[in-house]
């Protein structure tokens, strides 16, 4: 066992997950229980972060049900985000365990282009948009939007 060591908020640690050393158009660091991602928008660095995302969380004692919540609600935000922004957009990536639940925020730099929910209920057949907006109400209740010093971050918080 490694000895205790202070990242993030300084709450001590004695050990925490390897992050992939180098992967292209993705940075990754450790943060207080969980990591930041630094991503060029991409099928690949998506599919990494969705992994590290359960791994991490794991490892840090969310079930696995948490996990793929966790990694639903990533992808989902990451999807609005790219569908603002257009492909290969750079965004920053939390995710992360809290003493009530699991944090997931996604920072674009674009904020001026605010995701909309949509009127027309999920199950409509007429429903073209706005699906994923309504899962992220039912899996991350309160989820909120801020002004950030990139643009904007979408900030949302999963009960365990």
């Amino acid at each position: 066992m490694s000895a205790p060591t202070t990242f993030g908020t300084g709450v001590m640690s004695a050990e925490r997950p390897v992050l992939p050393a180098s992967v292209p158009g993705l940075y990754l660091c450790h943060r207080d229980r969980g990591f930041i991602a630094h991503v060029t928008a991409s099928e690949y660095t998506l599919s990494t972060v969705r992994r590290l995302t359960a791994s991490v969380l794991i490892s840090y004692g969310a079930d696995r049900e948490a996990a793929a919540t966790a990694q639903l609600v990533l992808s989902e935000l990451v999807g609005n985000a790219v569908r603002a922004c257009g492909p290969a957009v750079p965004l920053v990536i939390e995710v992360y365990r809290t003493a009530f639940g699991i944090a997931v925020n996604v920072h674009d730099p674009a904020p001026e282009l605010l995701p909309h929910r949509s009127r027309t209920p999920m199950d409509s057949d007429q429903a073209t948009s706005g699906r994923g907006l309504a899962l992220l109400d039912l899996l991350a209740p309160g989820w909120t939007i801020e002004h950030s010093l990139i643009g904007k971050q979408v900030r949302c918080h999963l009960a365990e």
